[in-house]
């Protein structure tokens, strides 16, 4: 090798060598550069969608909660240990009650800050605030209500302890704000940016909790629908109609809660007494859709009250258990959300004590401290709607600026509410208010229309009203939820109740919503109380609206606690709720007409029997019962077609299902399937189809008992329908069978045998404010489904849809649980989607299979259970 030295650079080697001869570069052909230029601008593409890939990951993935290590917050006073099992469910442990609370506002907020959020903007009235004027019906309808400011009077009545619990929860949700913000929290604030970039997230307070137990109490409102139905429809159909149409309840073939009324006295309690005075007294880049009704809308941003609202529960005494210990067994019935409704916690003292009592699991609210549903050390509870009438509507004559009452015109308790509008001006509302309650006609159309054409009446006697005053009607509400109360303390009542008689203290402060509240516990008890605020009627039964210019009408006061219906260790060793009617017609109080009709009920009770016949009670049976899909409707149709036939292959082949089919609405049926169509398709020819005034389809359980008892009644007006050419029951049985078939053919196709329930009847989960943003990919990001279900409206596994607007799935079961007091550790959960709120997180959905399959996953209590399950560990430390 020469010594000479290395040239430096490719100039050197020219300078060294001379110049180099370089072949002449052939010219490139036209194709040849625009496929250079066309690979470039998808190179540069692809360069551009990668990063922009990886920035929406980078967005999703900013606001998933840190689950393991140490963080460092304001405002604790000692460390606290959040252990997660792989579904993301927390148990929380800390020295005091404090930094328990504390903790779980942190963790809630991890977990689900954006719905937190956005409930109470739902609770406030300020929904036009995120999403601009197309939710200003909405906030009118609910600032008229006042559910924020009667919180706020609720949060001020608050004892000093319960108070600090929620003081110490708030405090916890903004220390997890102080360190997350926008898409830090979640990735909905992100979206909301496109249409609402000057949004700026508030400090949580405790009126933001206890707000939303007004939301769930509308949710389980009651009969408020029914009354305004039959007020509506009594501008078209007679007394005698609507009495056929609205039937009593079937007290001769279905079961009531309560038989006998038991004997239990020693226990202190908070009576509920009247008080006289008040008995008298954006940009266009996101476009959100305003629907037709506004109580609609309401119930589809809280949950939705409507087809399918309700619940099941039942506890089983320990003699008729393999155990010889009670099983408790509960599952709530709300609309079908994503989230779910529900989140799973555990919290627990690190020593249990009078100064920290809490060692307790279950179903909670994020945005609400404490646990709703679940069980302690020492006693397990459910709740099931208690469907008694707490909701009335009234007839007002009103003129100028008051209202006549006892003869006197009295001027309207008047305020003015004020709306910040997303990309709008603001706009004010003036509020009236009458002694019964504040004005809602001209908020719906439903309570518009009621006063357009108003009708009274009572026991089901319709009439026009005869003796009002001057004026112009109006109609206001009366409803227990519209006044302060104790809910929000009962909670924790509930929480740390020991037995039976800590269990009937709390429920006597549970007064919204009116829920049936059963019981078990250690020693082997069960147990039954009726707690809520549940009013004593003046002249009138709440069933229809009433004359609010006379004070006979109004509201007496309410029940005394120790009169309500309670049932302890009852002889049938078992207790049923599933809303059916609490009592007996005997019972002293008036409750409401408008009980569900007890088809659940009865069919739990029947499936319970029959296993206490066979042996003991297992916690398994108790799931199967939960999942059982058998329909009453469908075993009634499937003996009224029994020798109906159409004359046409395809439909009588398809009428040959129901005669081999065991009547469970199960999700791979084909029978199923026809006979949930054959119904829809019967109820419609029947009430709606061709009528000059339609029947409402709404409570499928009503209609179950109104169709029941018409094909007891062949020569019934209702089984002749001109417009459909029928006129004979025969003849309206053979029309729906075959437009059933026809409907199916279209939907499933022509081969019977092909056809299924599930995916029919199946669930699509849509996020309650991006899923419905109207732009596909936003969409996309937040929406997951459909999936195949089975059950059906009025069934155990109670899955409702809608007569008349297709067969999806609206209503679920929104959590399962069954406890088993014999080893907290056995007992078993489940919840609709999953403990997470954040799209894609390895817990928005992990929860669905296990829930569509009716099934439960393990509930570890014990500190050896909840150790072996912990899958992560994070330390909240003392920020300094």
């Amino acid at each position: 090798m020469s010594n000479s030295t290395i040239p430096a650079s490719r100039a050197e080697v020219r300078a060294a060598s001379g110049p180099i001869a370089l072949p002449e570069r052939p010219r490139r052909s036209l194709r040849r550069k625009v496929a250079i230029a066309l690979f470039s601008i998808v190179a540069g593409l692809t360069v551009i969608a990668l990063i922009a890939t990886g920035f929406v990951v980078y967005t999703i993935q900013r606001s998933f909660p840190q689950l393991d290590g140490t963080a460092a917050v304001s405002g604790l006073g000692a460390d606290v240990t959040v252990q997660r099992d792989a579904l993301g469910v927390a148990t929380i442990t800390a020295d005091t009650t404090d930094d328990l609370f504390f903790a779980e506002g942190y963790v809630h907020a991890q977990d689900r800050f954006w719905e937190m959020d956005f409930r109470r903007h739902v609770t406030s009235g300020r929904l036009s605030e995120l999403f601009g004027e197309s939710q200003l019906a909405t906030d009118t309808f609910l600032r008229t209500l006042g559910w924020r400011s009667i919180a706020e009077q609720e949060v001020e009545a608050l004892d000093e302890t319960t108070r600090s619990y929620y003081d110490a929860y708030a405090a916890g949700v903004n220390a997890y704000l102080a360190d997350h913000d926008g898409a830090d929290a979640s990735l909905e604030y992100a979206i909301l940016g496109l249409q609402n970039s000057d949004y700026e997230i508030e400090p949580w307070t405790a009126a933001d909790s206890v707000a939303w137990l007004k939301a769930m109490a509308w949710d389980l409102r009651s009969n408020i629908e029914t009354e305004t139905e039959r007020a509506v429809a009594a501008a078209s159909f007679s007394s005698d109609e609507l009495a056929e149409l609205y039937p009593a309840y079937p007290f001769d073939r279905n079961p009531v809660i309560v038989p006998e009324i038991s004997d239990v006295s020693g226990i202190a309690t908070v009576a509920h007494t009247a008080d006289p005075a008040q008995a008298e007294a954006s940009t266009a880049s996101i476009e959100w859709t305003e629907v037709d009704s506004v109580i609609e809308a309401v119930s589809t941003l809280v949950g939705g009250a409507g087809e399918g609202i309700g619940s099941n529960s039942w506890v089983v005494s320990g003699r008729l258990t393999d155990t010889g210990m009670p099983l408790l067994a509960n599952d709530p019935h709300l609309g079908a959300s994503l989230p779910s409704v529900w989140h799973q916690i555990g919290l627990r003292c690190s020593t249990v004590s009078e100064a920290c009592p809490f060692d307790v699991a279950g179903f909670g609210f994020s945005g609400v401290p404490g646990v709703i549903i679940g069980h302690n050390a020492r006693i397990a509870w459910g709740f099931t709607n208690l469907t008694s009438d707490v909701t009335d509507l009234y007839l007002e004559k009103v003129e100028d600026d008051g209202y006549w009452y006892n003869g006197e015109l009295v001027p309207f308790e008047e305020h003015t509410e004020t709306f910040r509008v997303a990309g709008g001006p603001d706009v004010d509302l003036v509020v009236r208010k009458t002694a019964n309650g504040p004005i809602v006609s001209g908020l719906t159309d439903d309570f518009t229309a009621i006063a357009e054409a108003p009708y009274t009446g009572t026991g089901g006697d319709v009439t026009e009203p005869t003796d009002a005053p001057t004026g112009e009607y109006a109609v206001s509400l009366r409803w227990t939820a519209l006044e302060p109360g104790t809910t929000a303390s009962a909670i924790f009542r509930l929480n740390t109740a020991a037995d039976f008689t800590g269990f009937r203290e709390a429920a006597a402060l549970f007064d919204v919503p009116a829920q049936n509240l059963i019981y078990a516990d250690v020693d082997g008890n069960i147990g039954y109380q009726t707690p809520g605020k549940l009013p004593m009627r003046g002249a009138a039964d709440g069933s229809m609206p009433q004359p609010g210019w006379d004070s006979a009408y109004a509201w007496q006061g309410y029940i005394p606690f120790e009169e309500l219906p309670v049932s302890y260790n009852p002889d049938e060793g078992y207790i049923v709720t599933a809303n059916n009617a609490v009592v007996g017609d005997s019972y002293e109080h008036f409750l409401t007409r408008d009980w569900d009709y007890g088809w659940r009920a009865a069919r739990i009770v029947d499936m319970l029997e029959r296993r206490i016949a066979g042996g003991l009670v297992t916690a398994q049976d108790m799931r199967d019962i939960q999942a059982d899909n058998e329909s009453f409707i469908g075993r009634t149709l499937a003996a009224a077609y029994l020798d109906v036939r159409t004359g046409e292959s395809g439909p009588d082949e398809a009428l040959g299902l129901l005669q081999e089919w065991d009547a469970q609405n199960s999700a791979d049926s084909a029978a199923a399937a026809y006979a949930n169509v054959l119904w829809d398709e019967l109820a419609q020819a029947l009430f709606v189809e061709g009528r000059e005034h339609a029947a409402p389809l709404s409570g499928q359980g009503r209609l179950f008992l109104v169709v029941d008892n018409l094909l007891d009644d062949p020569a019934s007006q209702w089984w002749t329908n001109e417009a459909l050419g029928v006129s004979s029951m025969d003849e309206m049985l053979t029309y729906a069978a075959t437009s059933a078939y026809d409907r199916l053919v279209d939907l499933q196709g022509d081969t019977p045998s092909r056809w299924n329930w599930g995916s029919l009847h199946a669930l699509a989960l849509t996020s309650d404010t991006f899923g419905s943003s109207g732009i596909a990919p936003i969409e996309m990001l937040f929406n997951r489904g459909p999936y195949a279900v089975g059950g059906g409206s009025s069934v155990a596994n109670a899955t409702g849809w809608v007569l008349g607007e297709g067969f999806e799935t609206v209503t679920v079961p929104s959590m399962r649980m069954v406890v088993d007091l014999s080893d907290w550790d056995a007992s078993g959960w489940n919840h609709l989607t999953g403990t997470s709120g954040h799209a894609f997180h390895t817990n928005y959905i992990d929860q669905v299979e296990t829930w569509q399959k009716a099934e439960t996953t393990p509930w570890a209590f014990s500190e050896k259970a909840v150790d072996a399950a912990t899958t992560n560990t994070l330390v909240l430390t003392p920020a300094g």
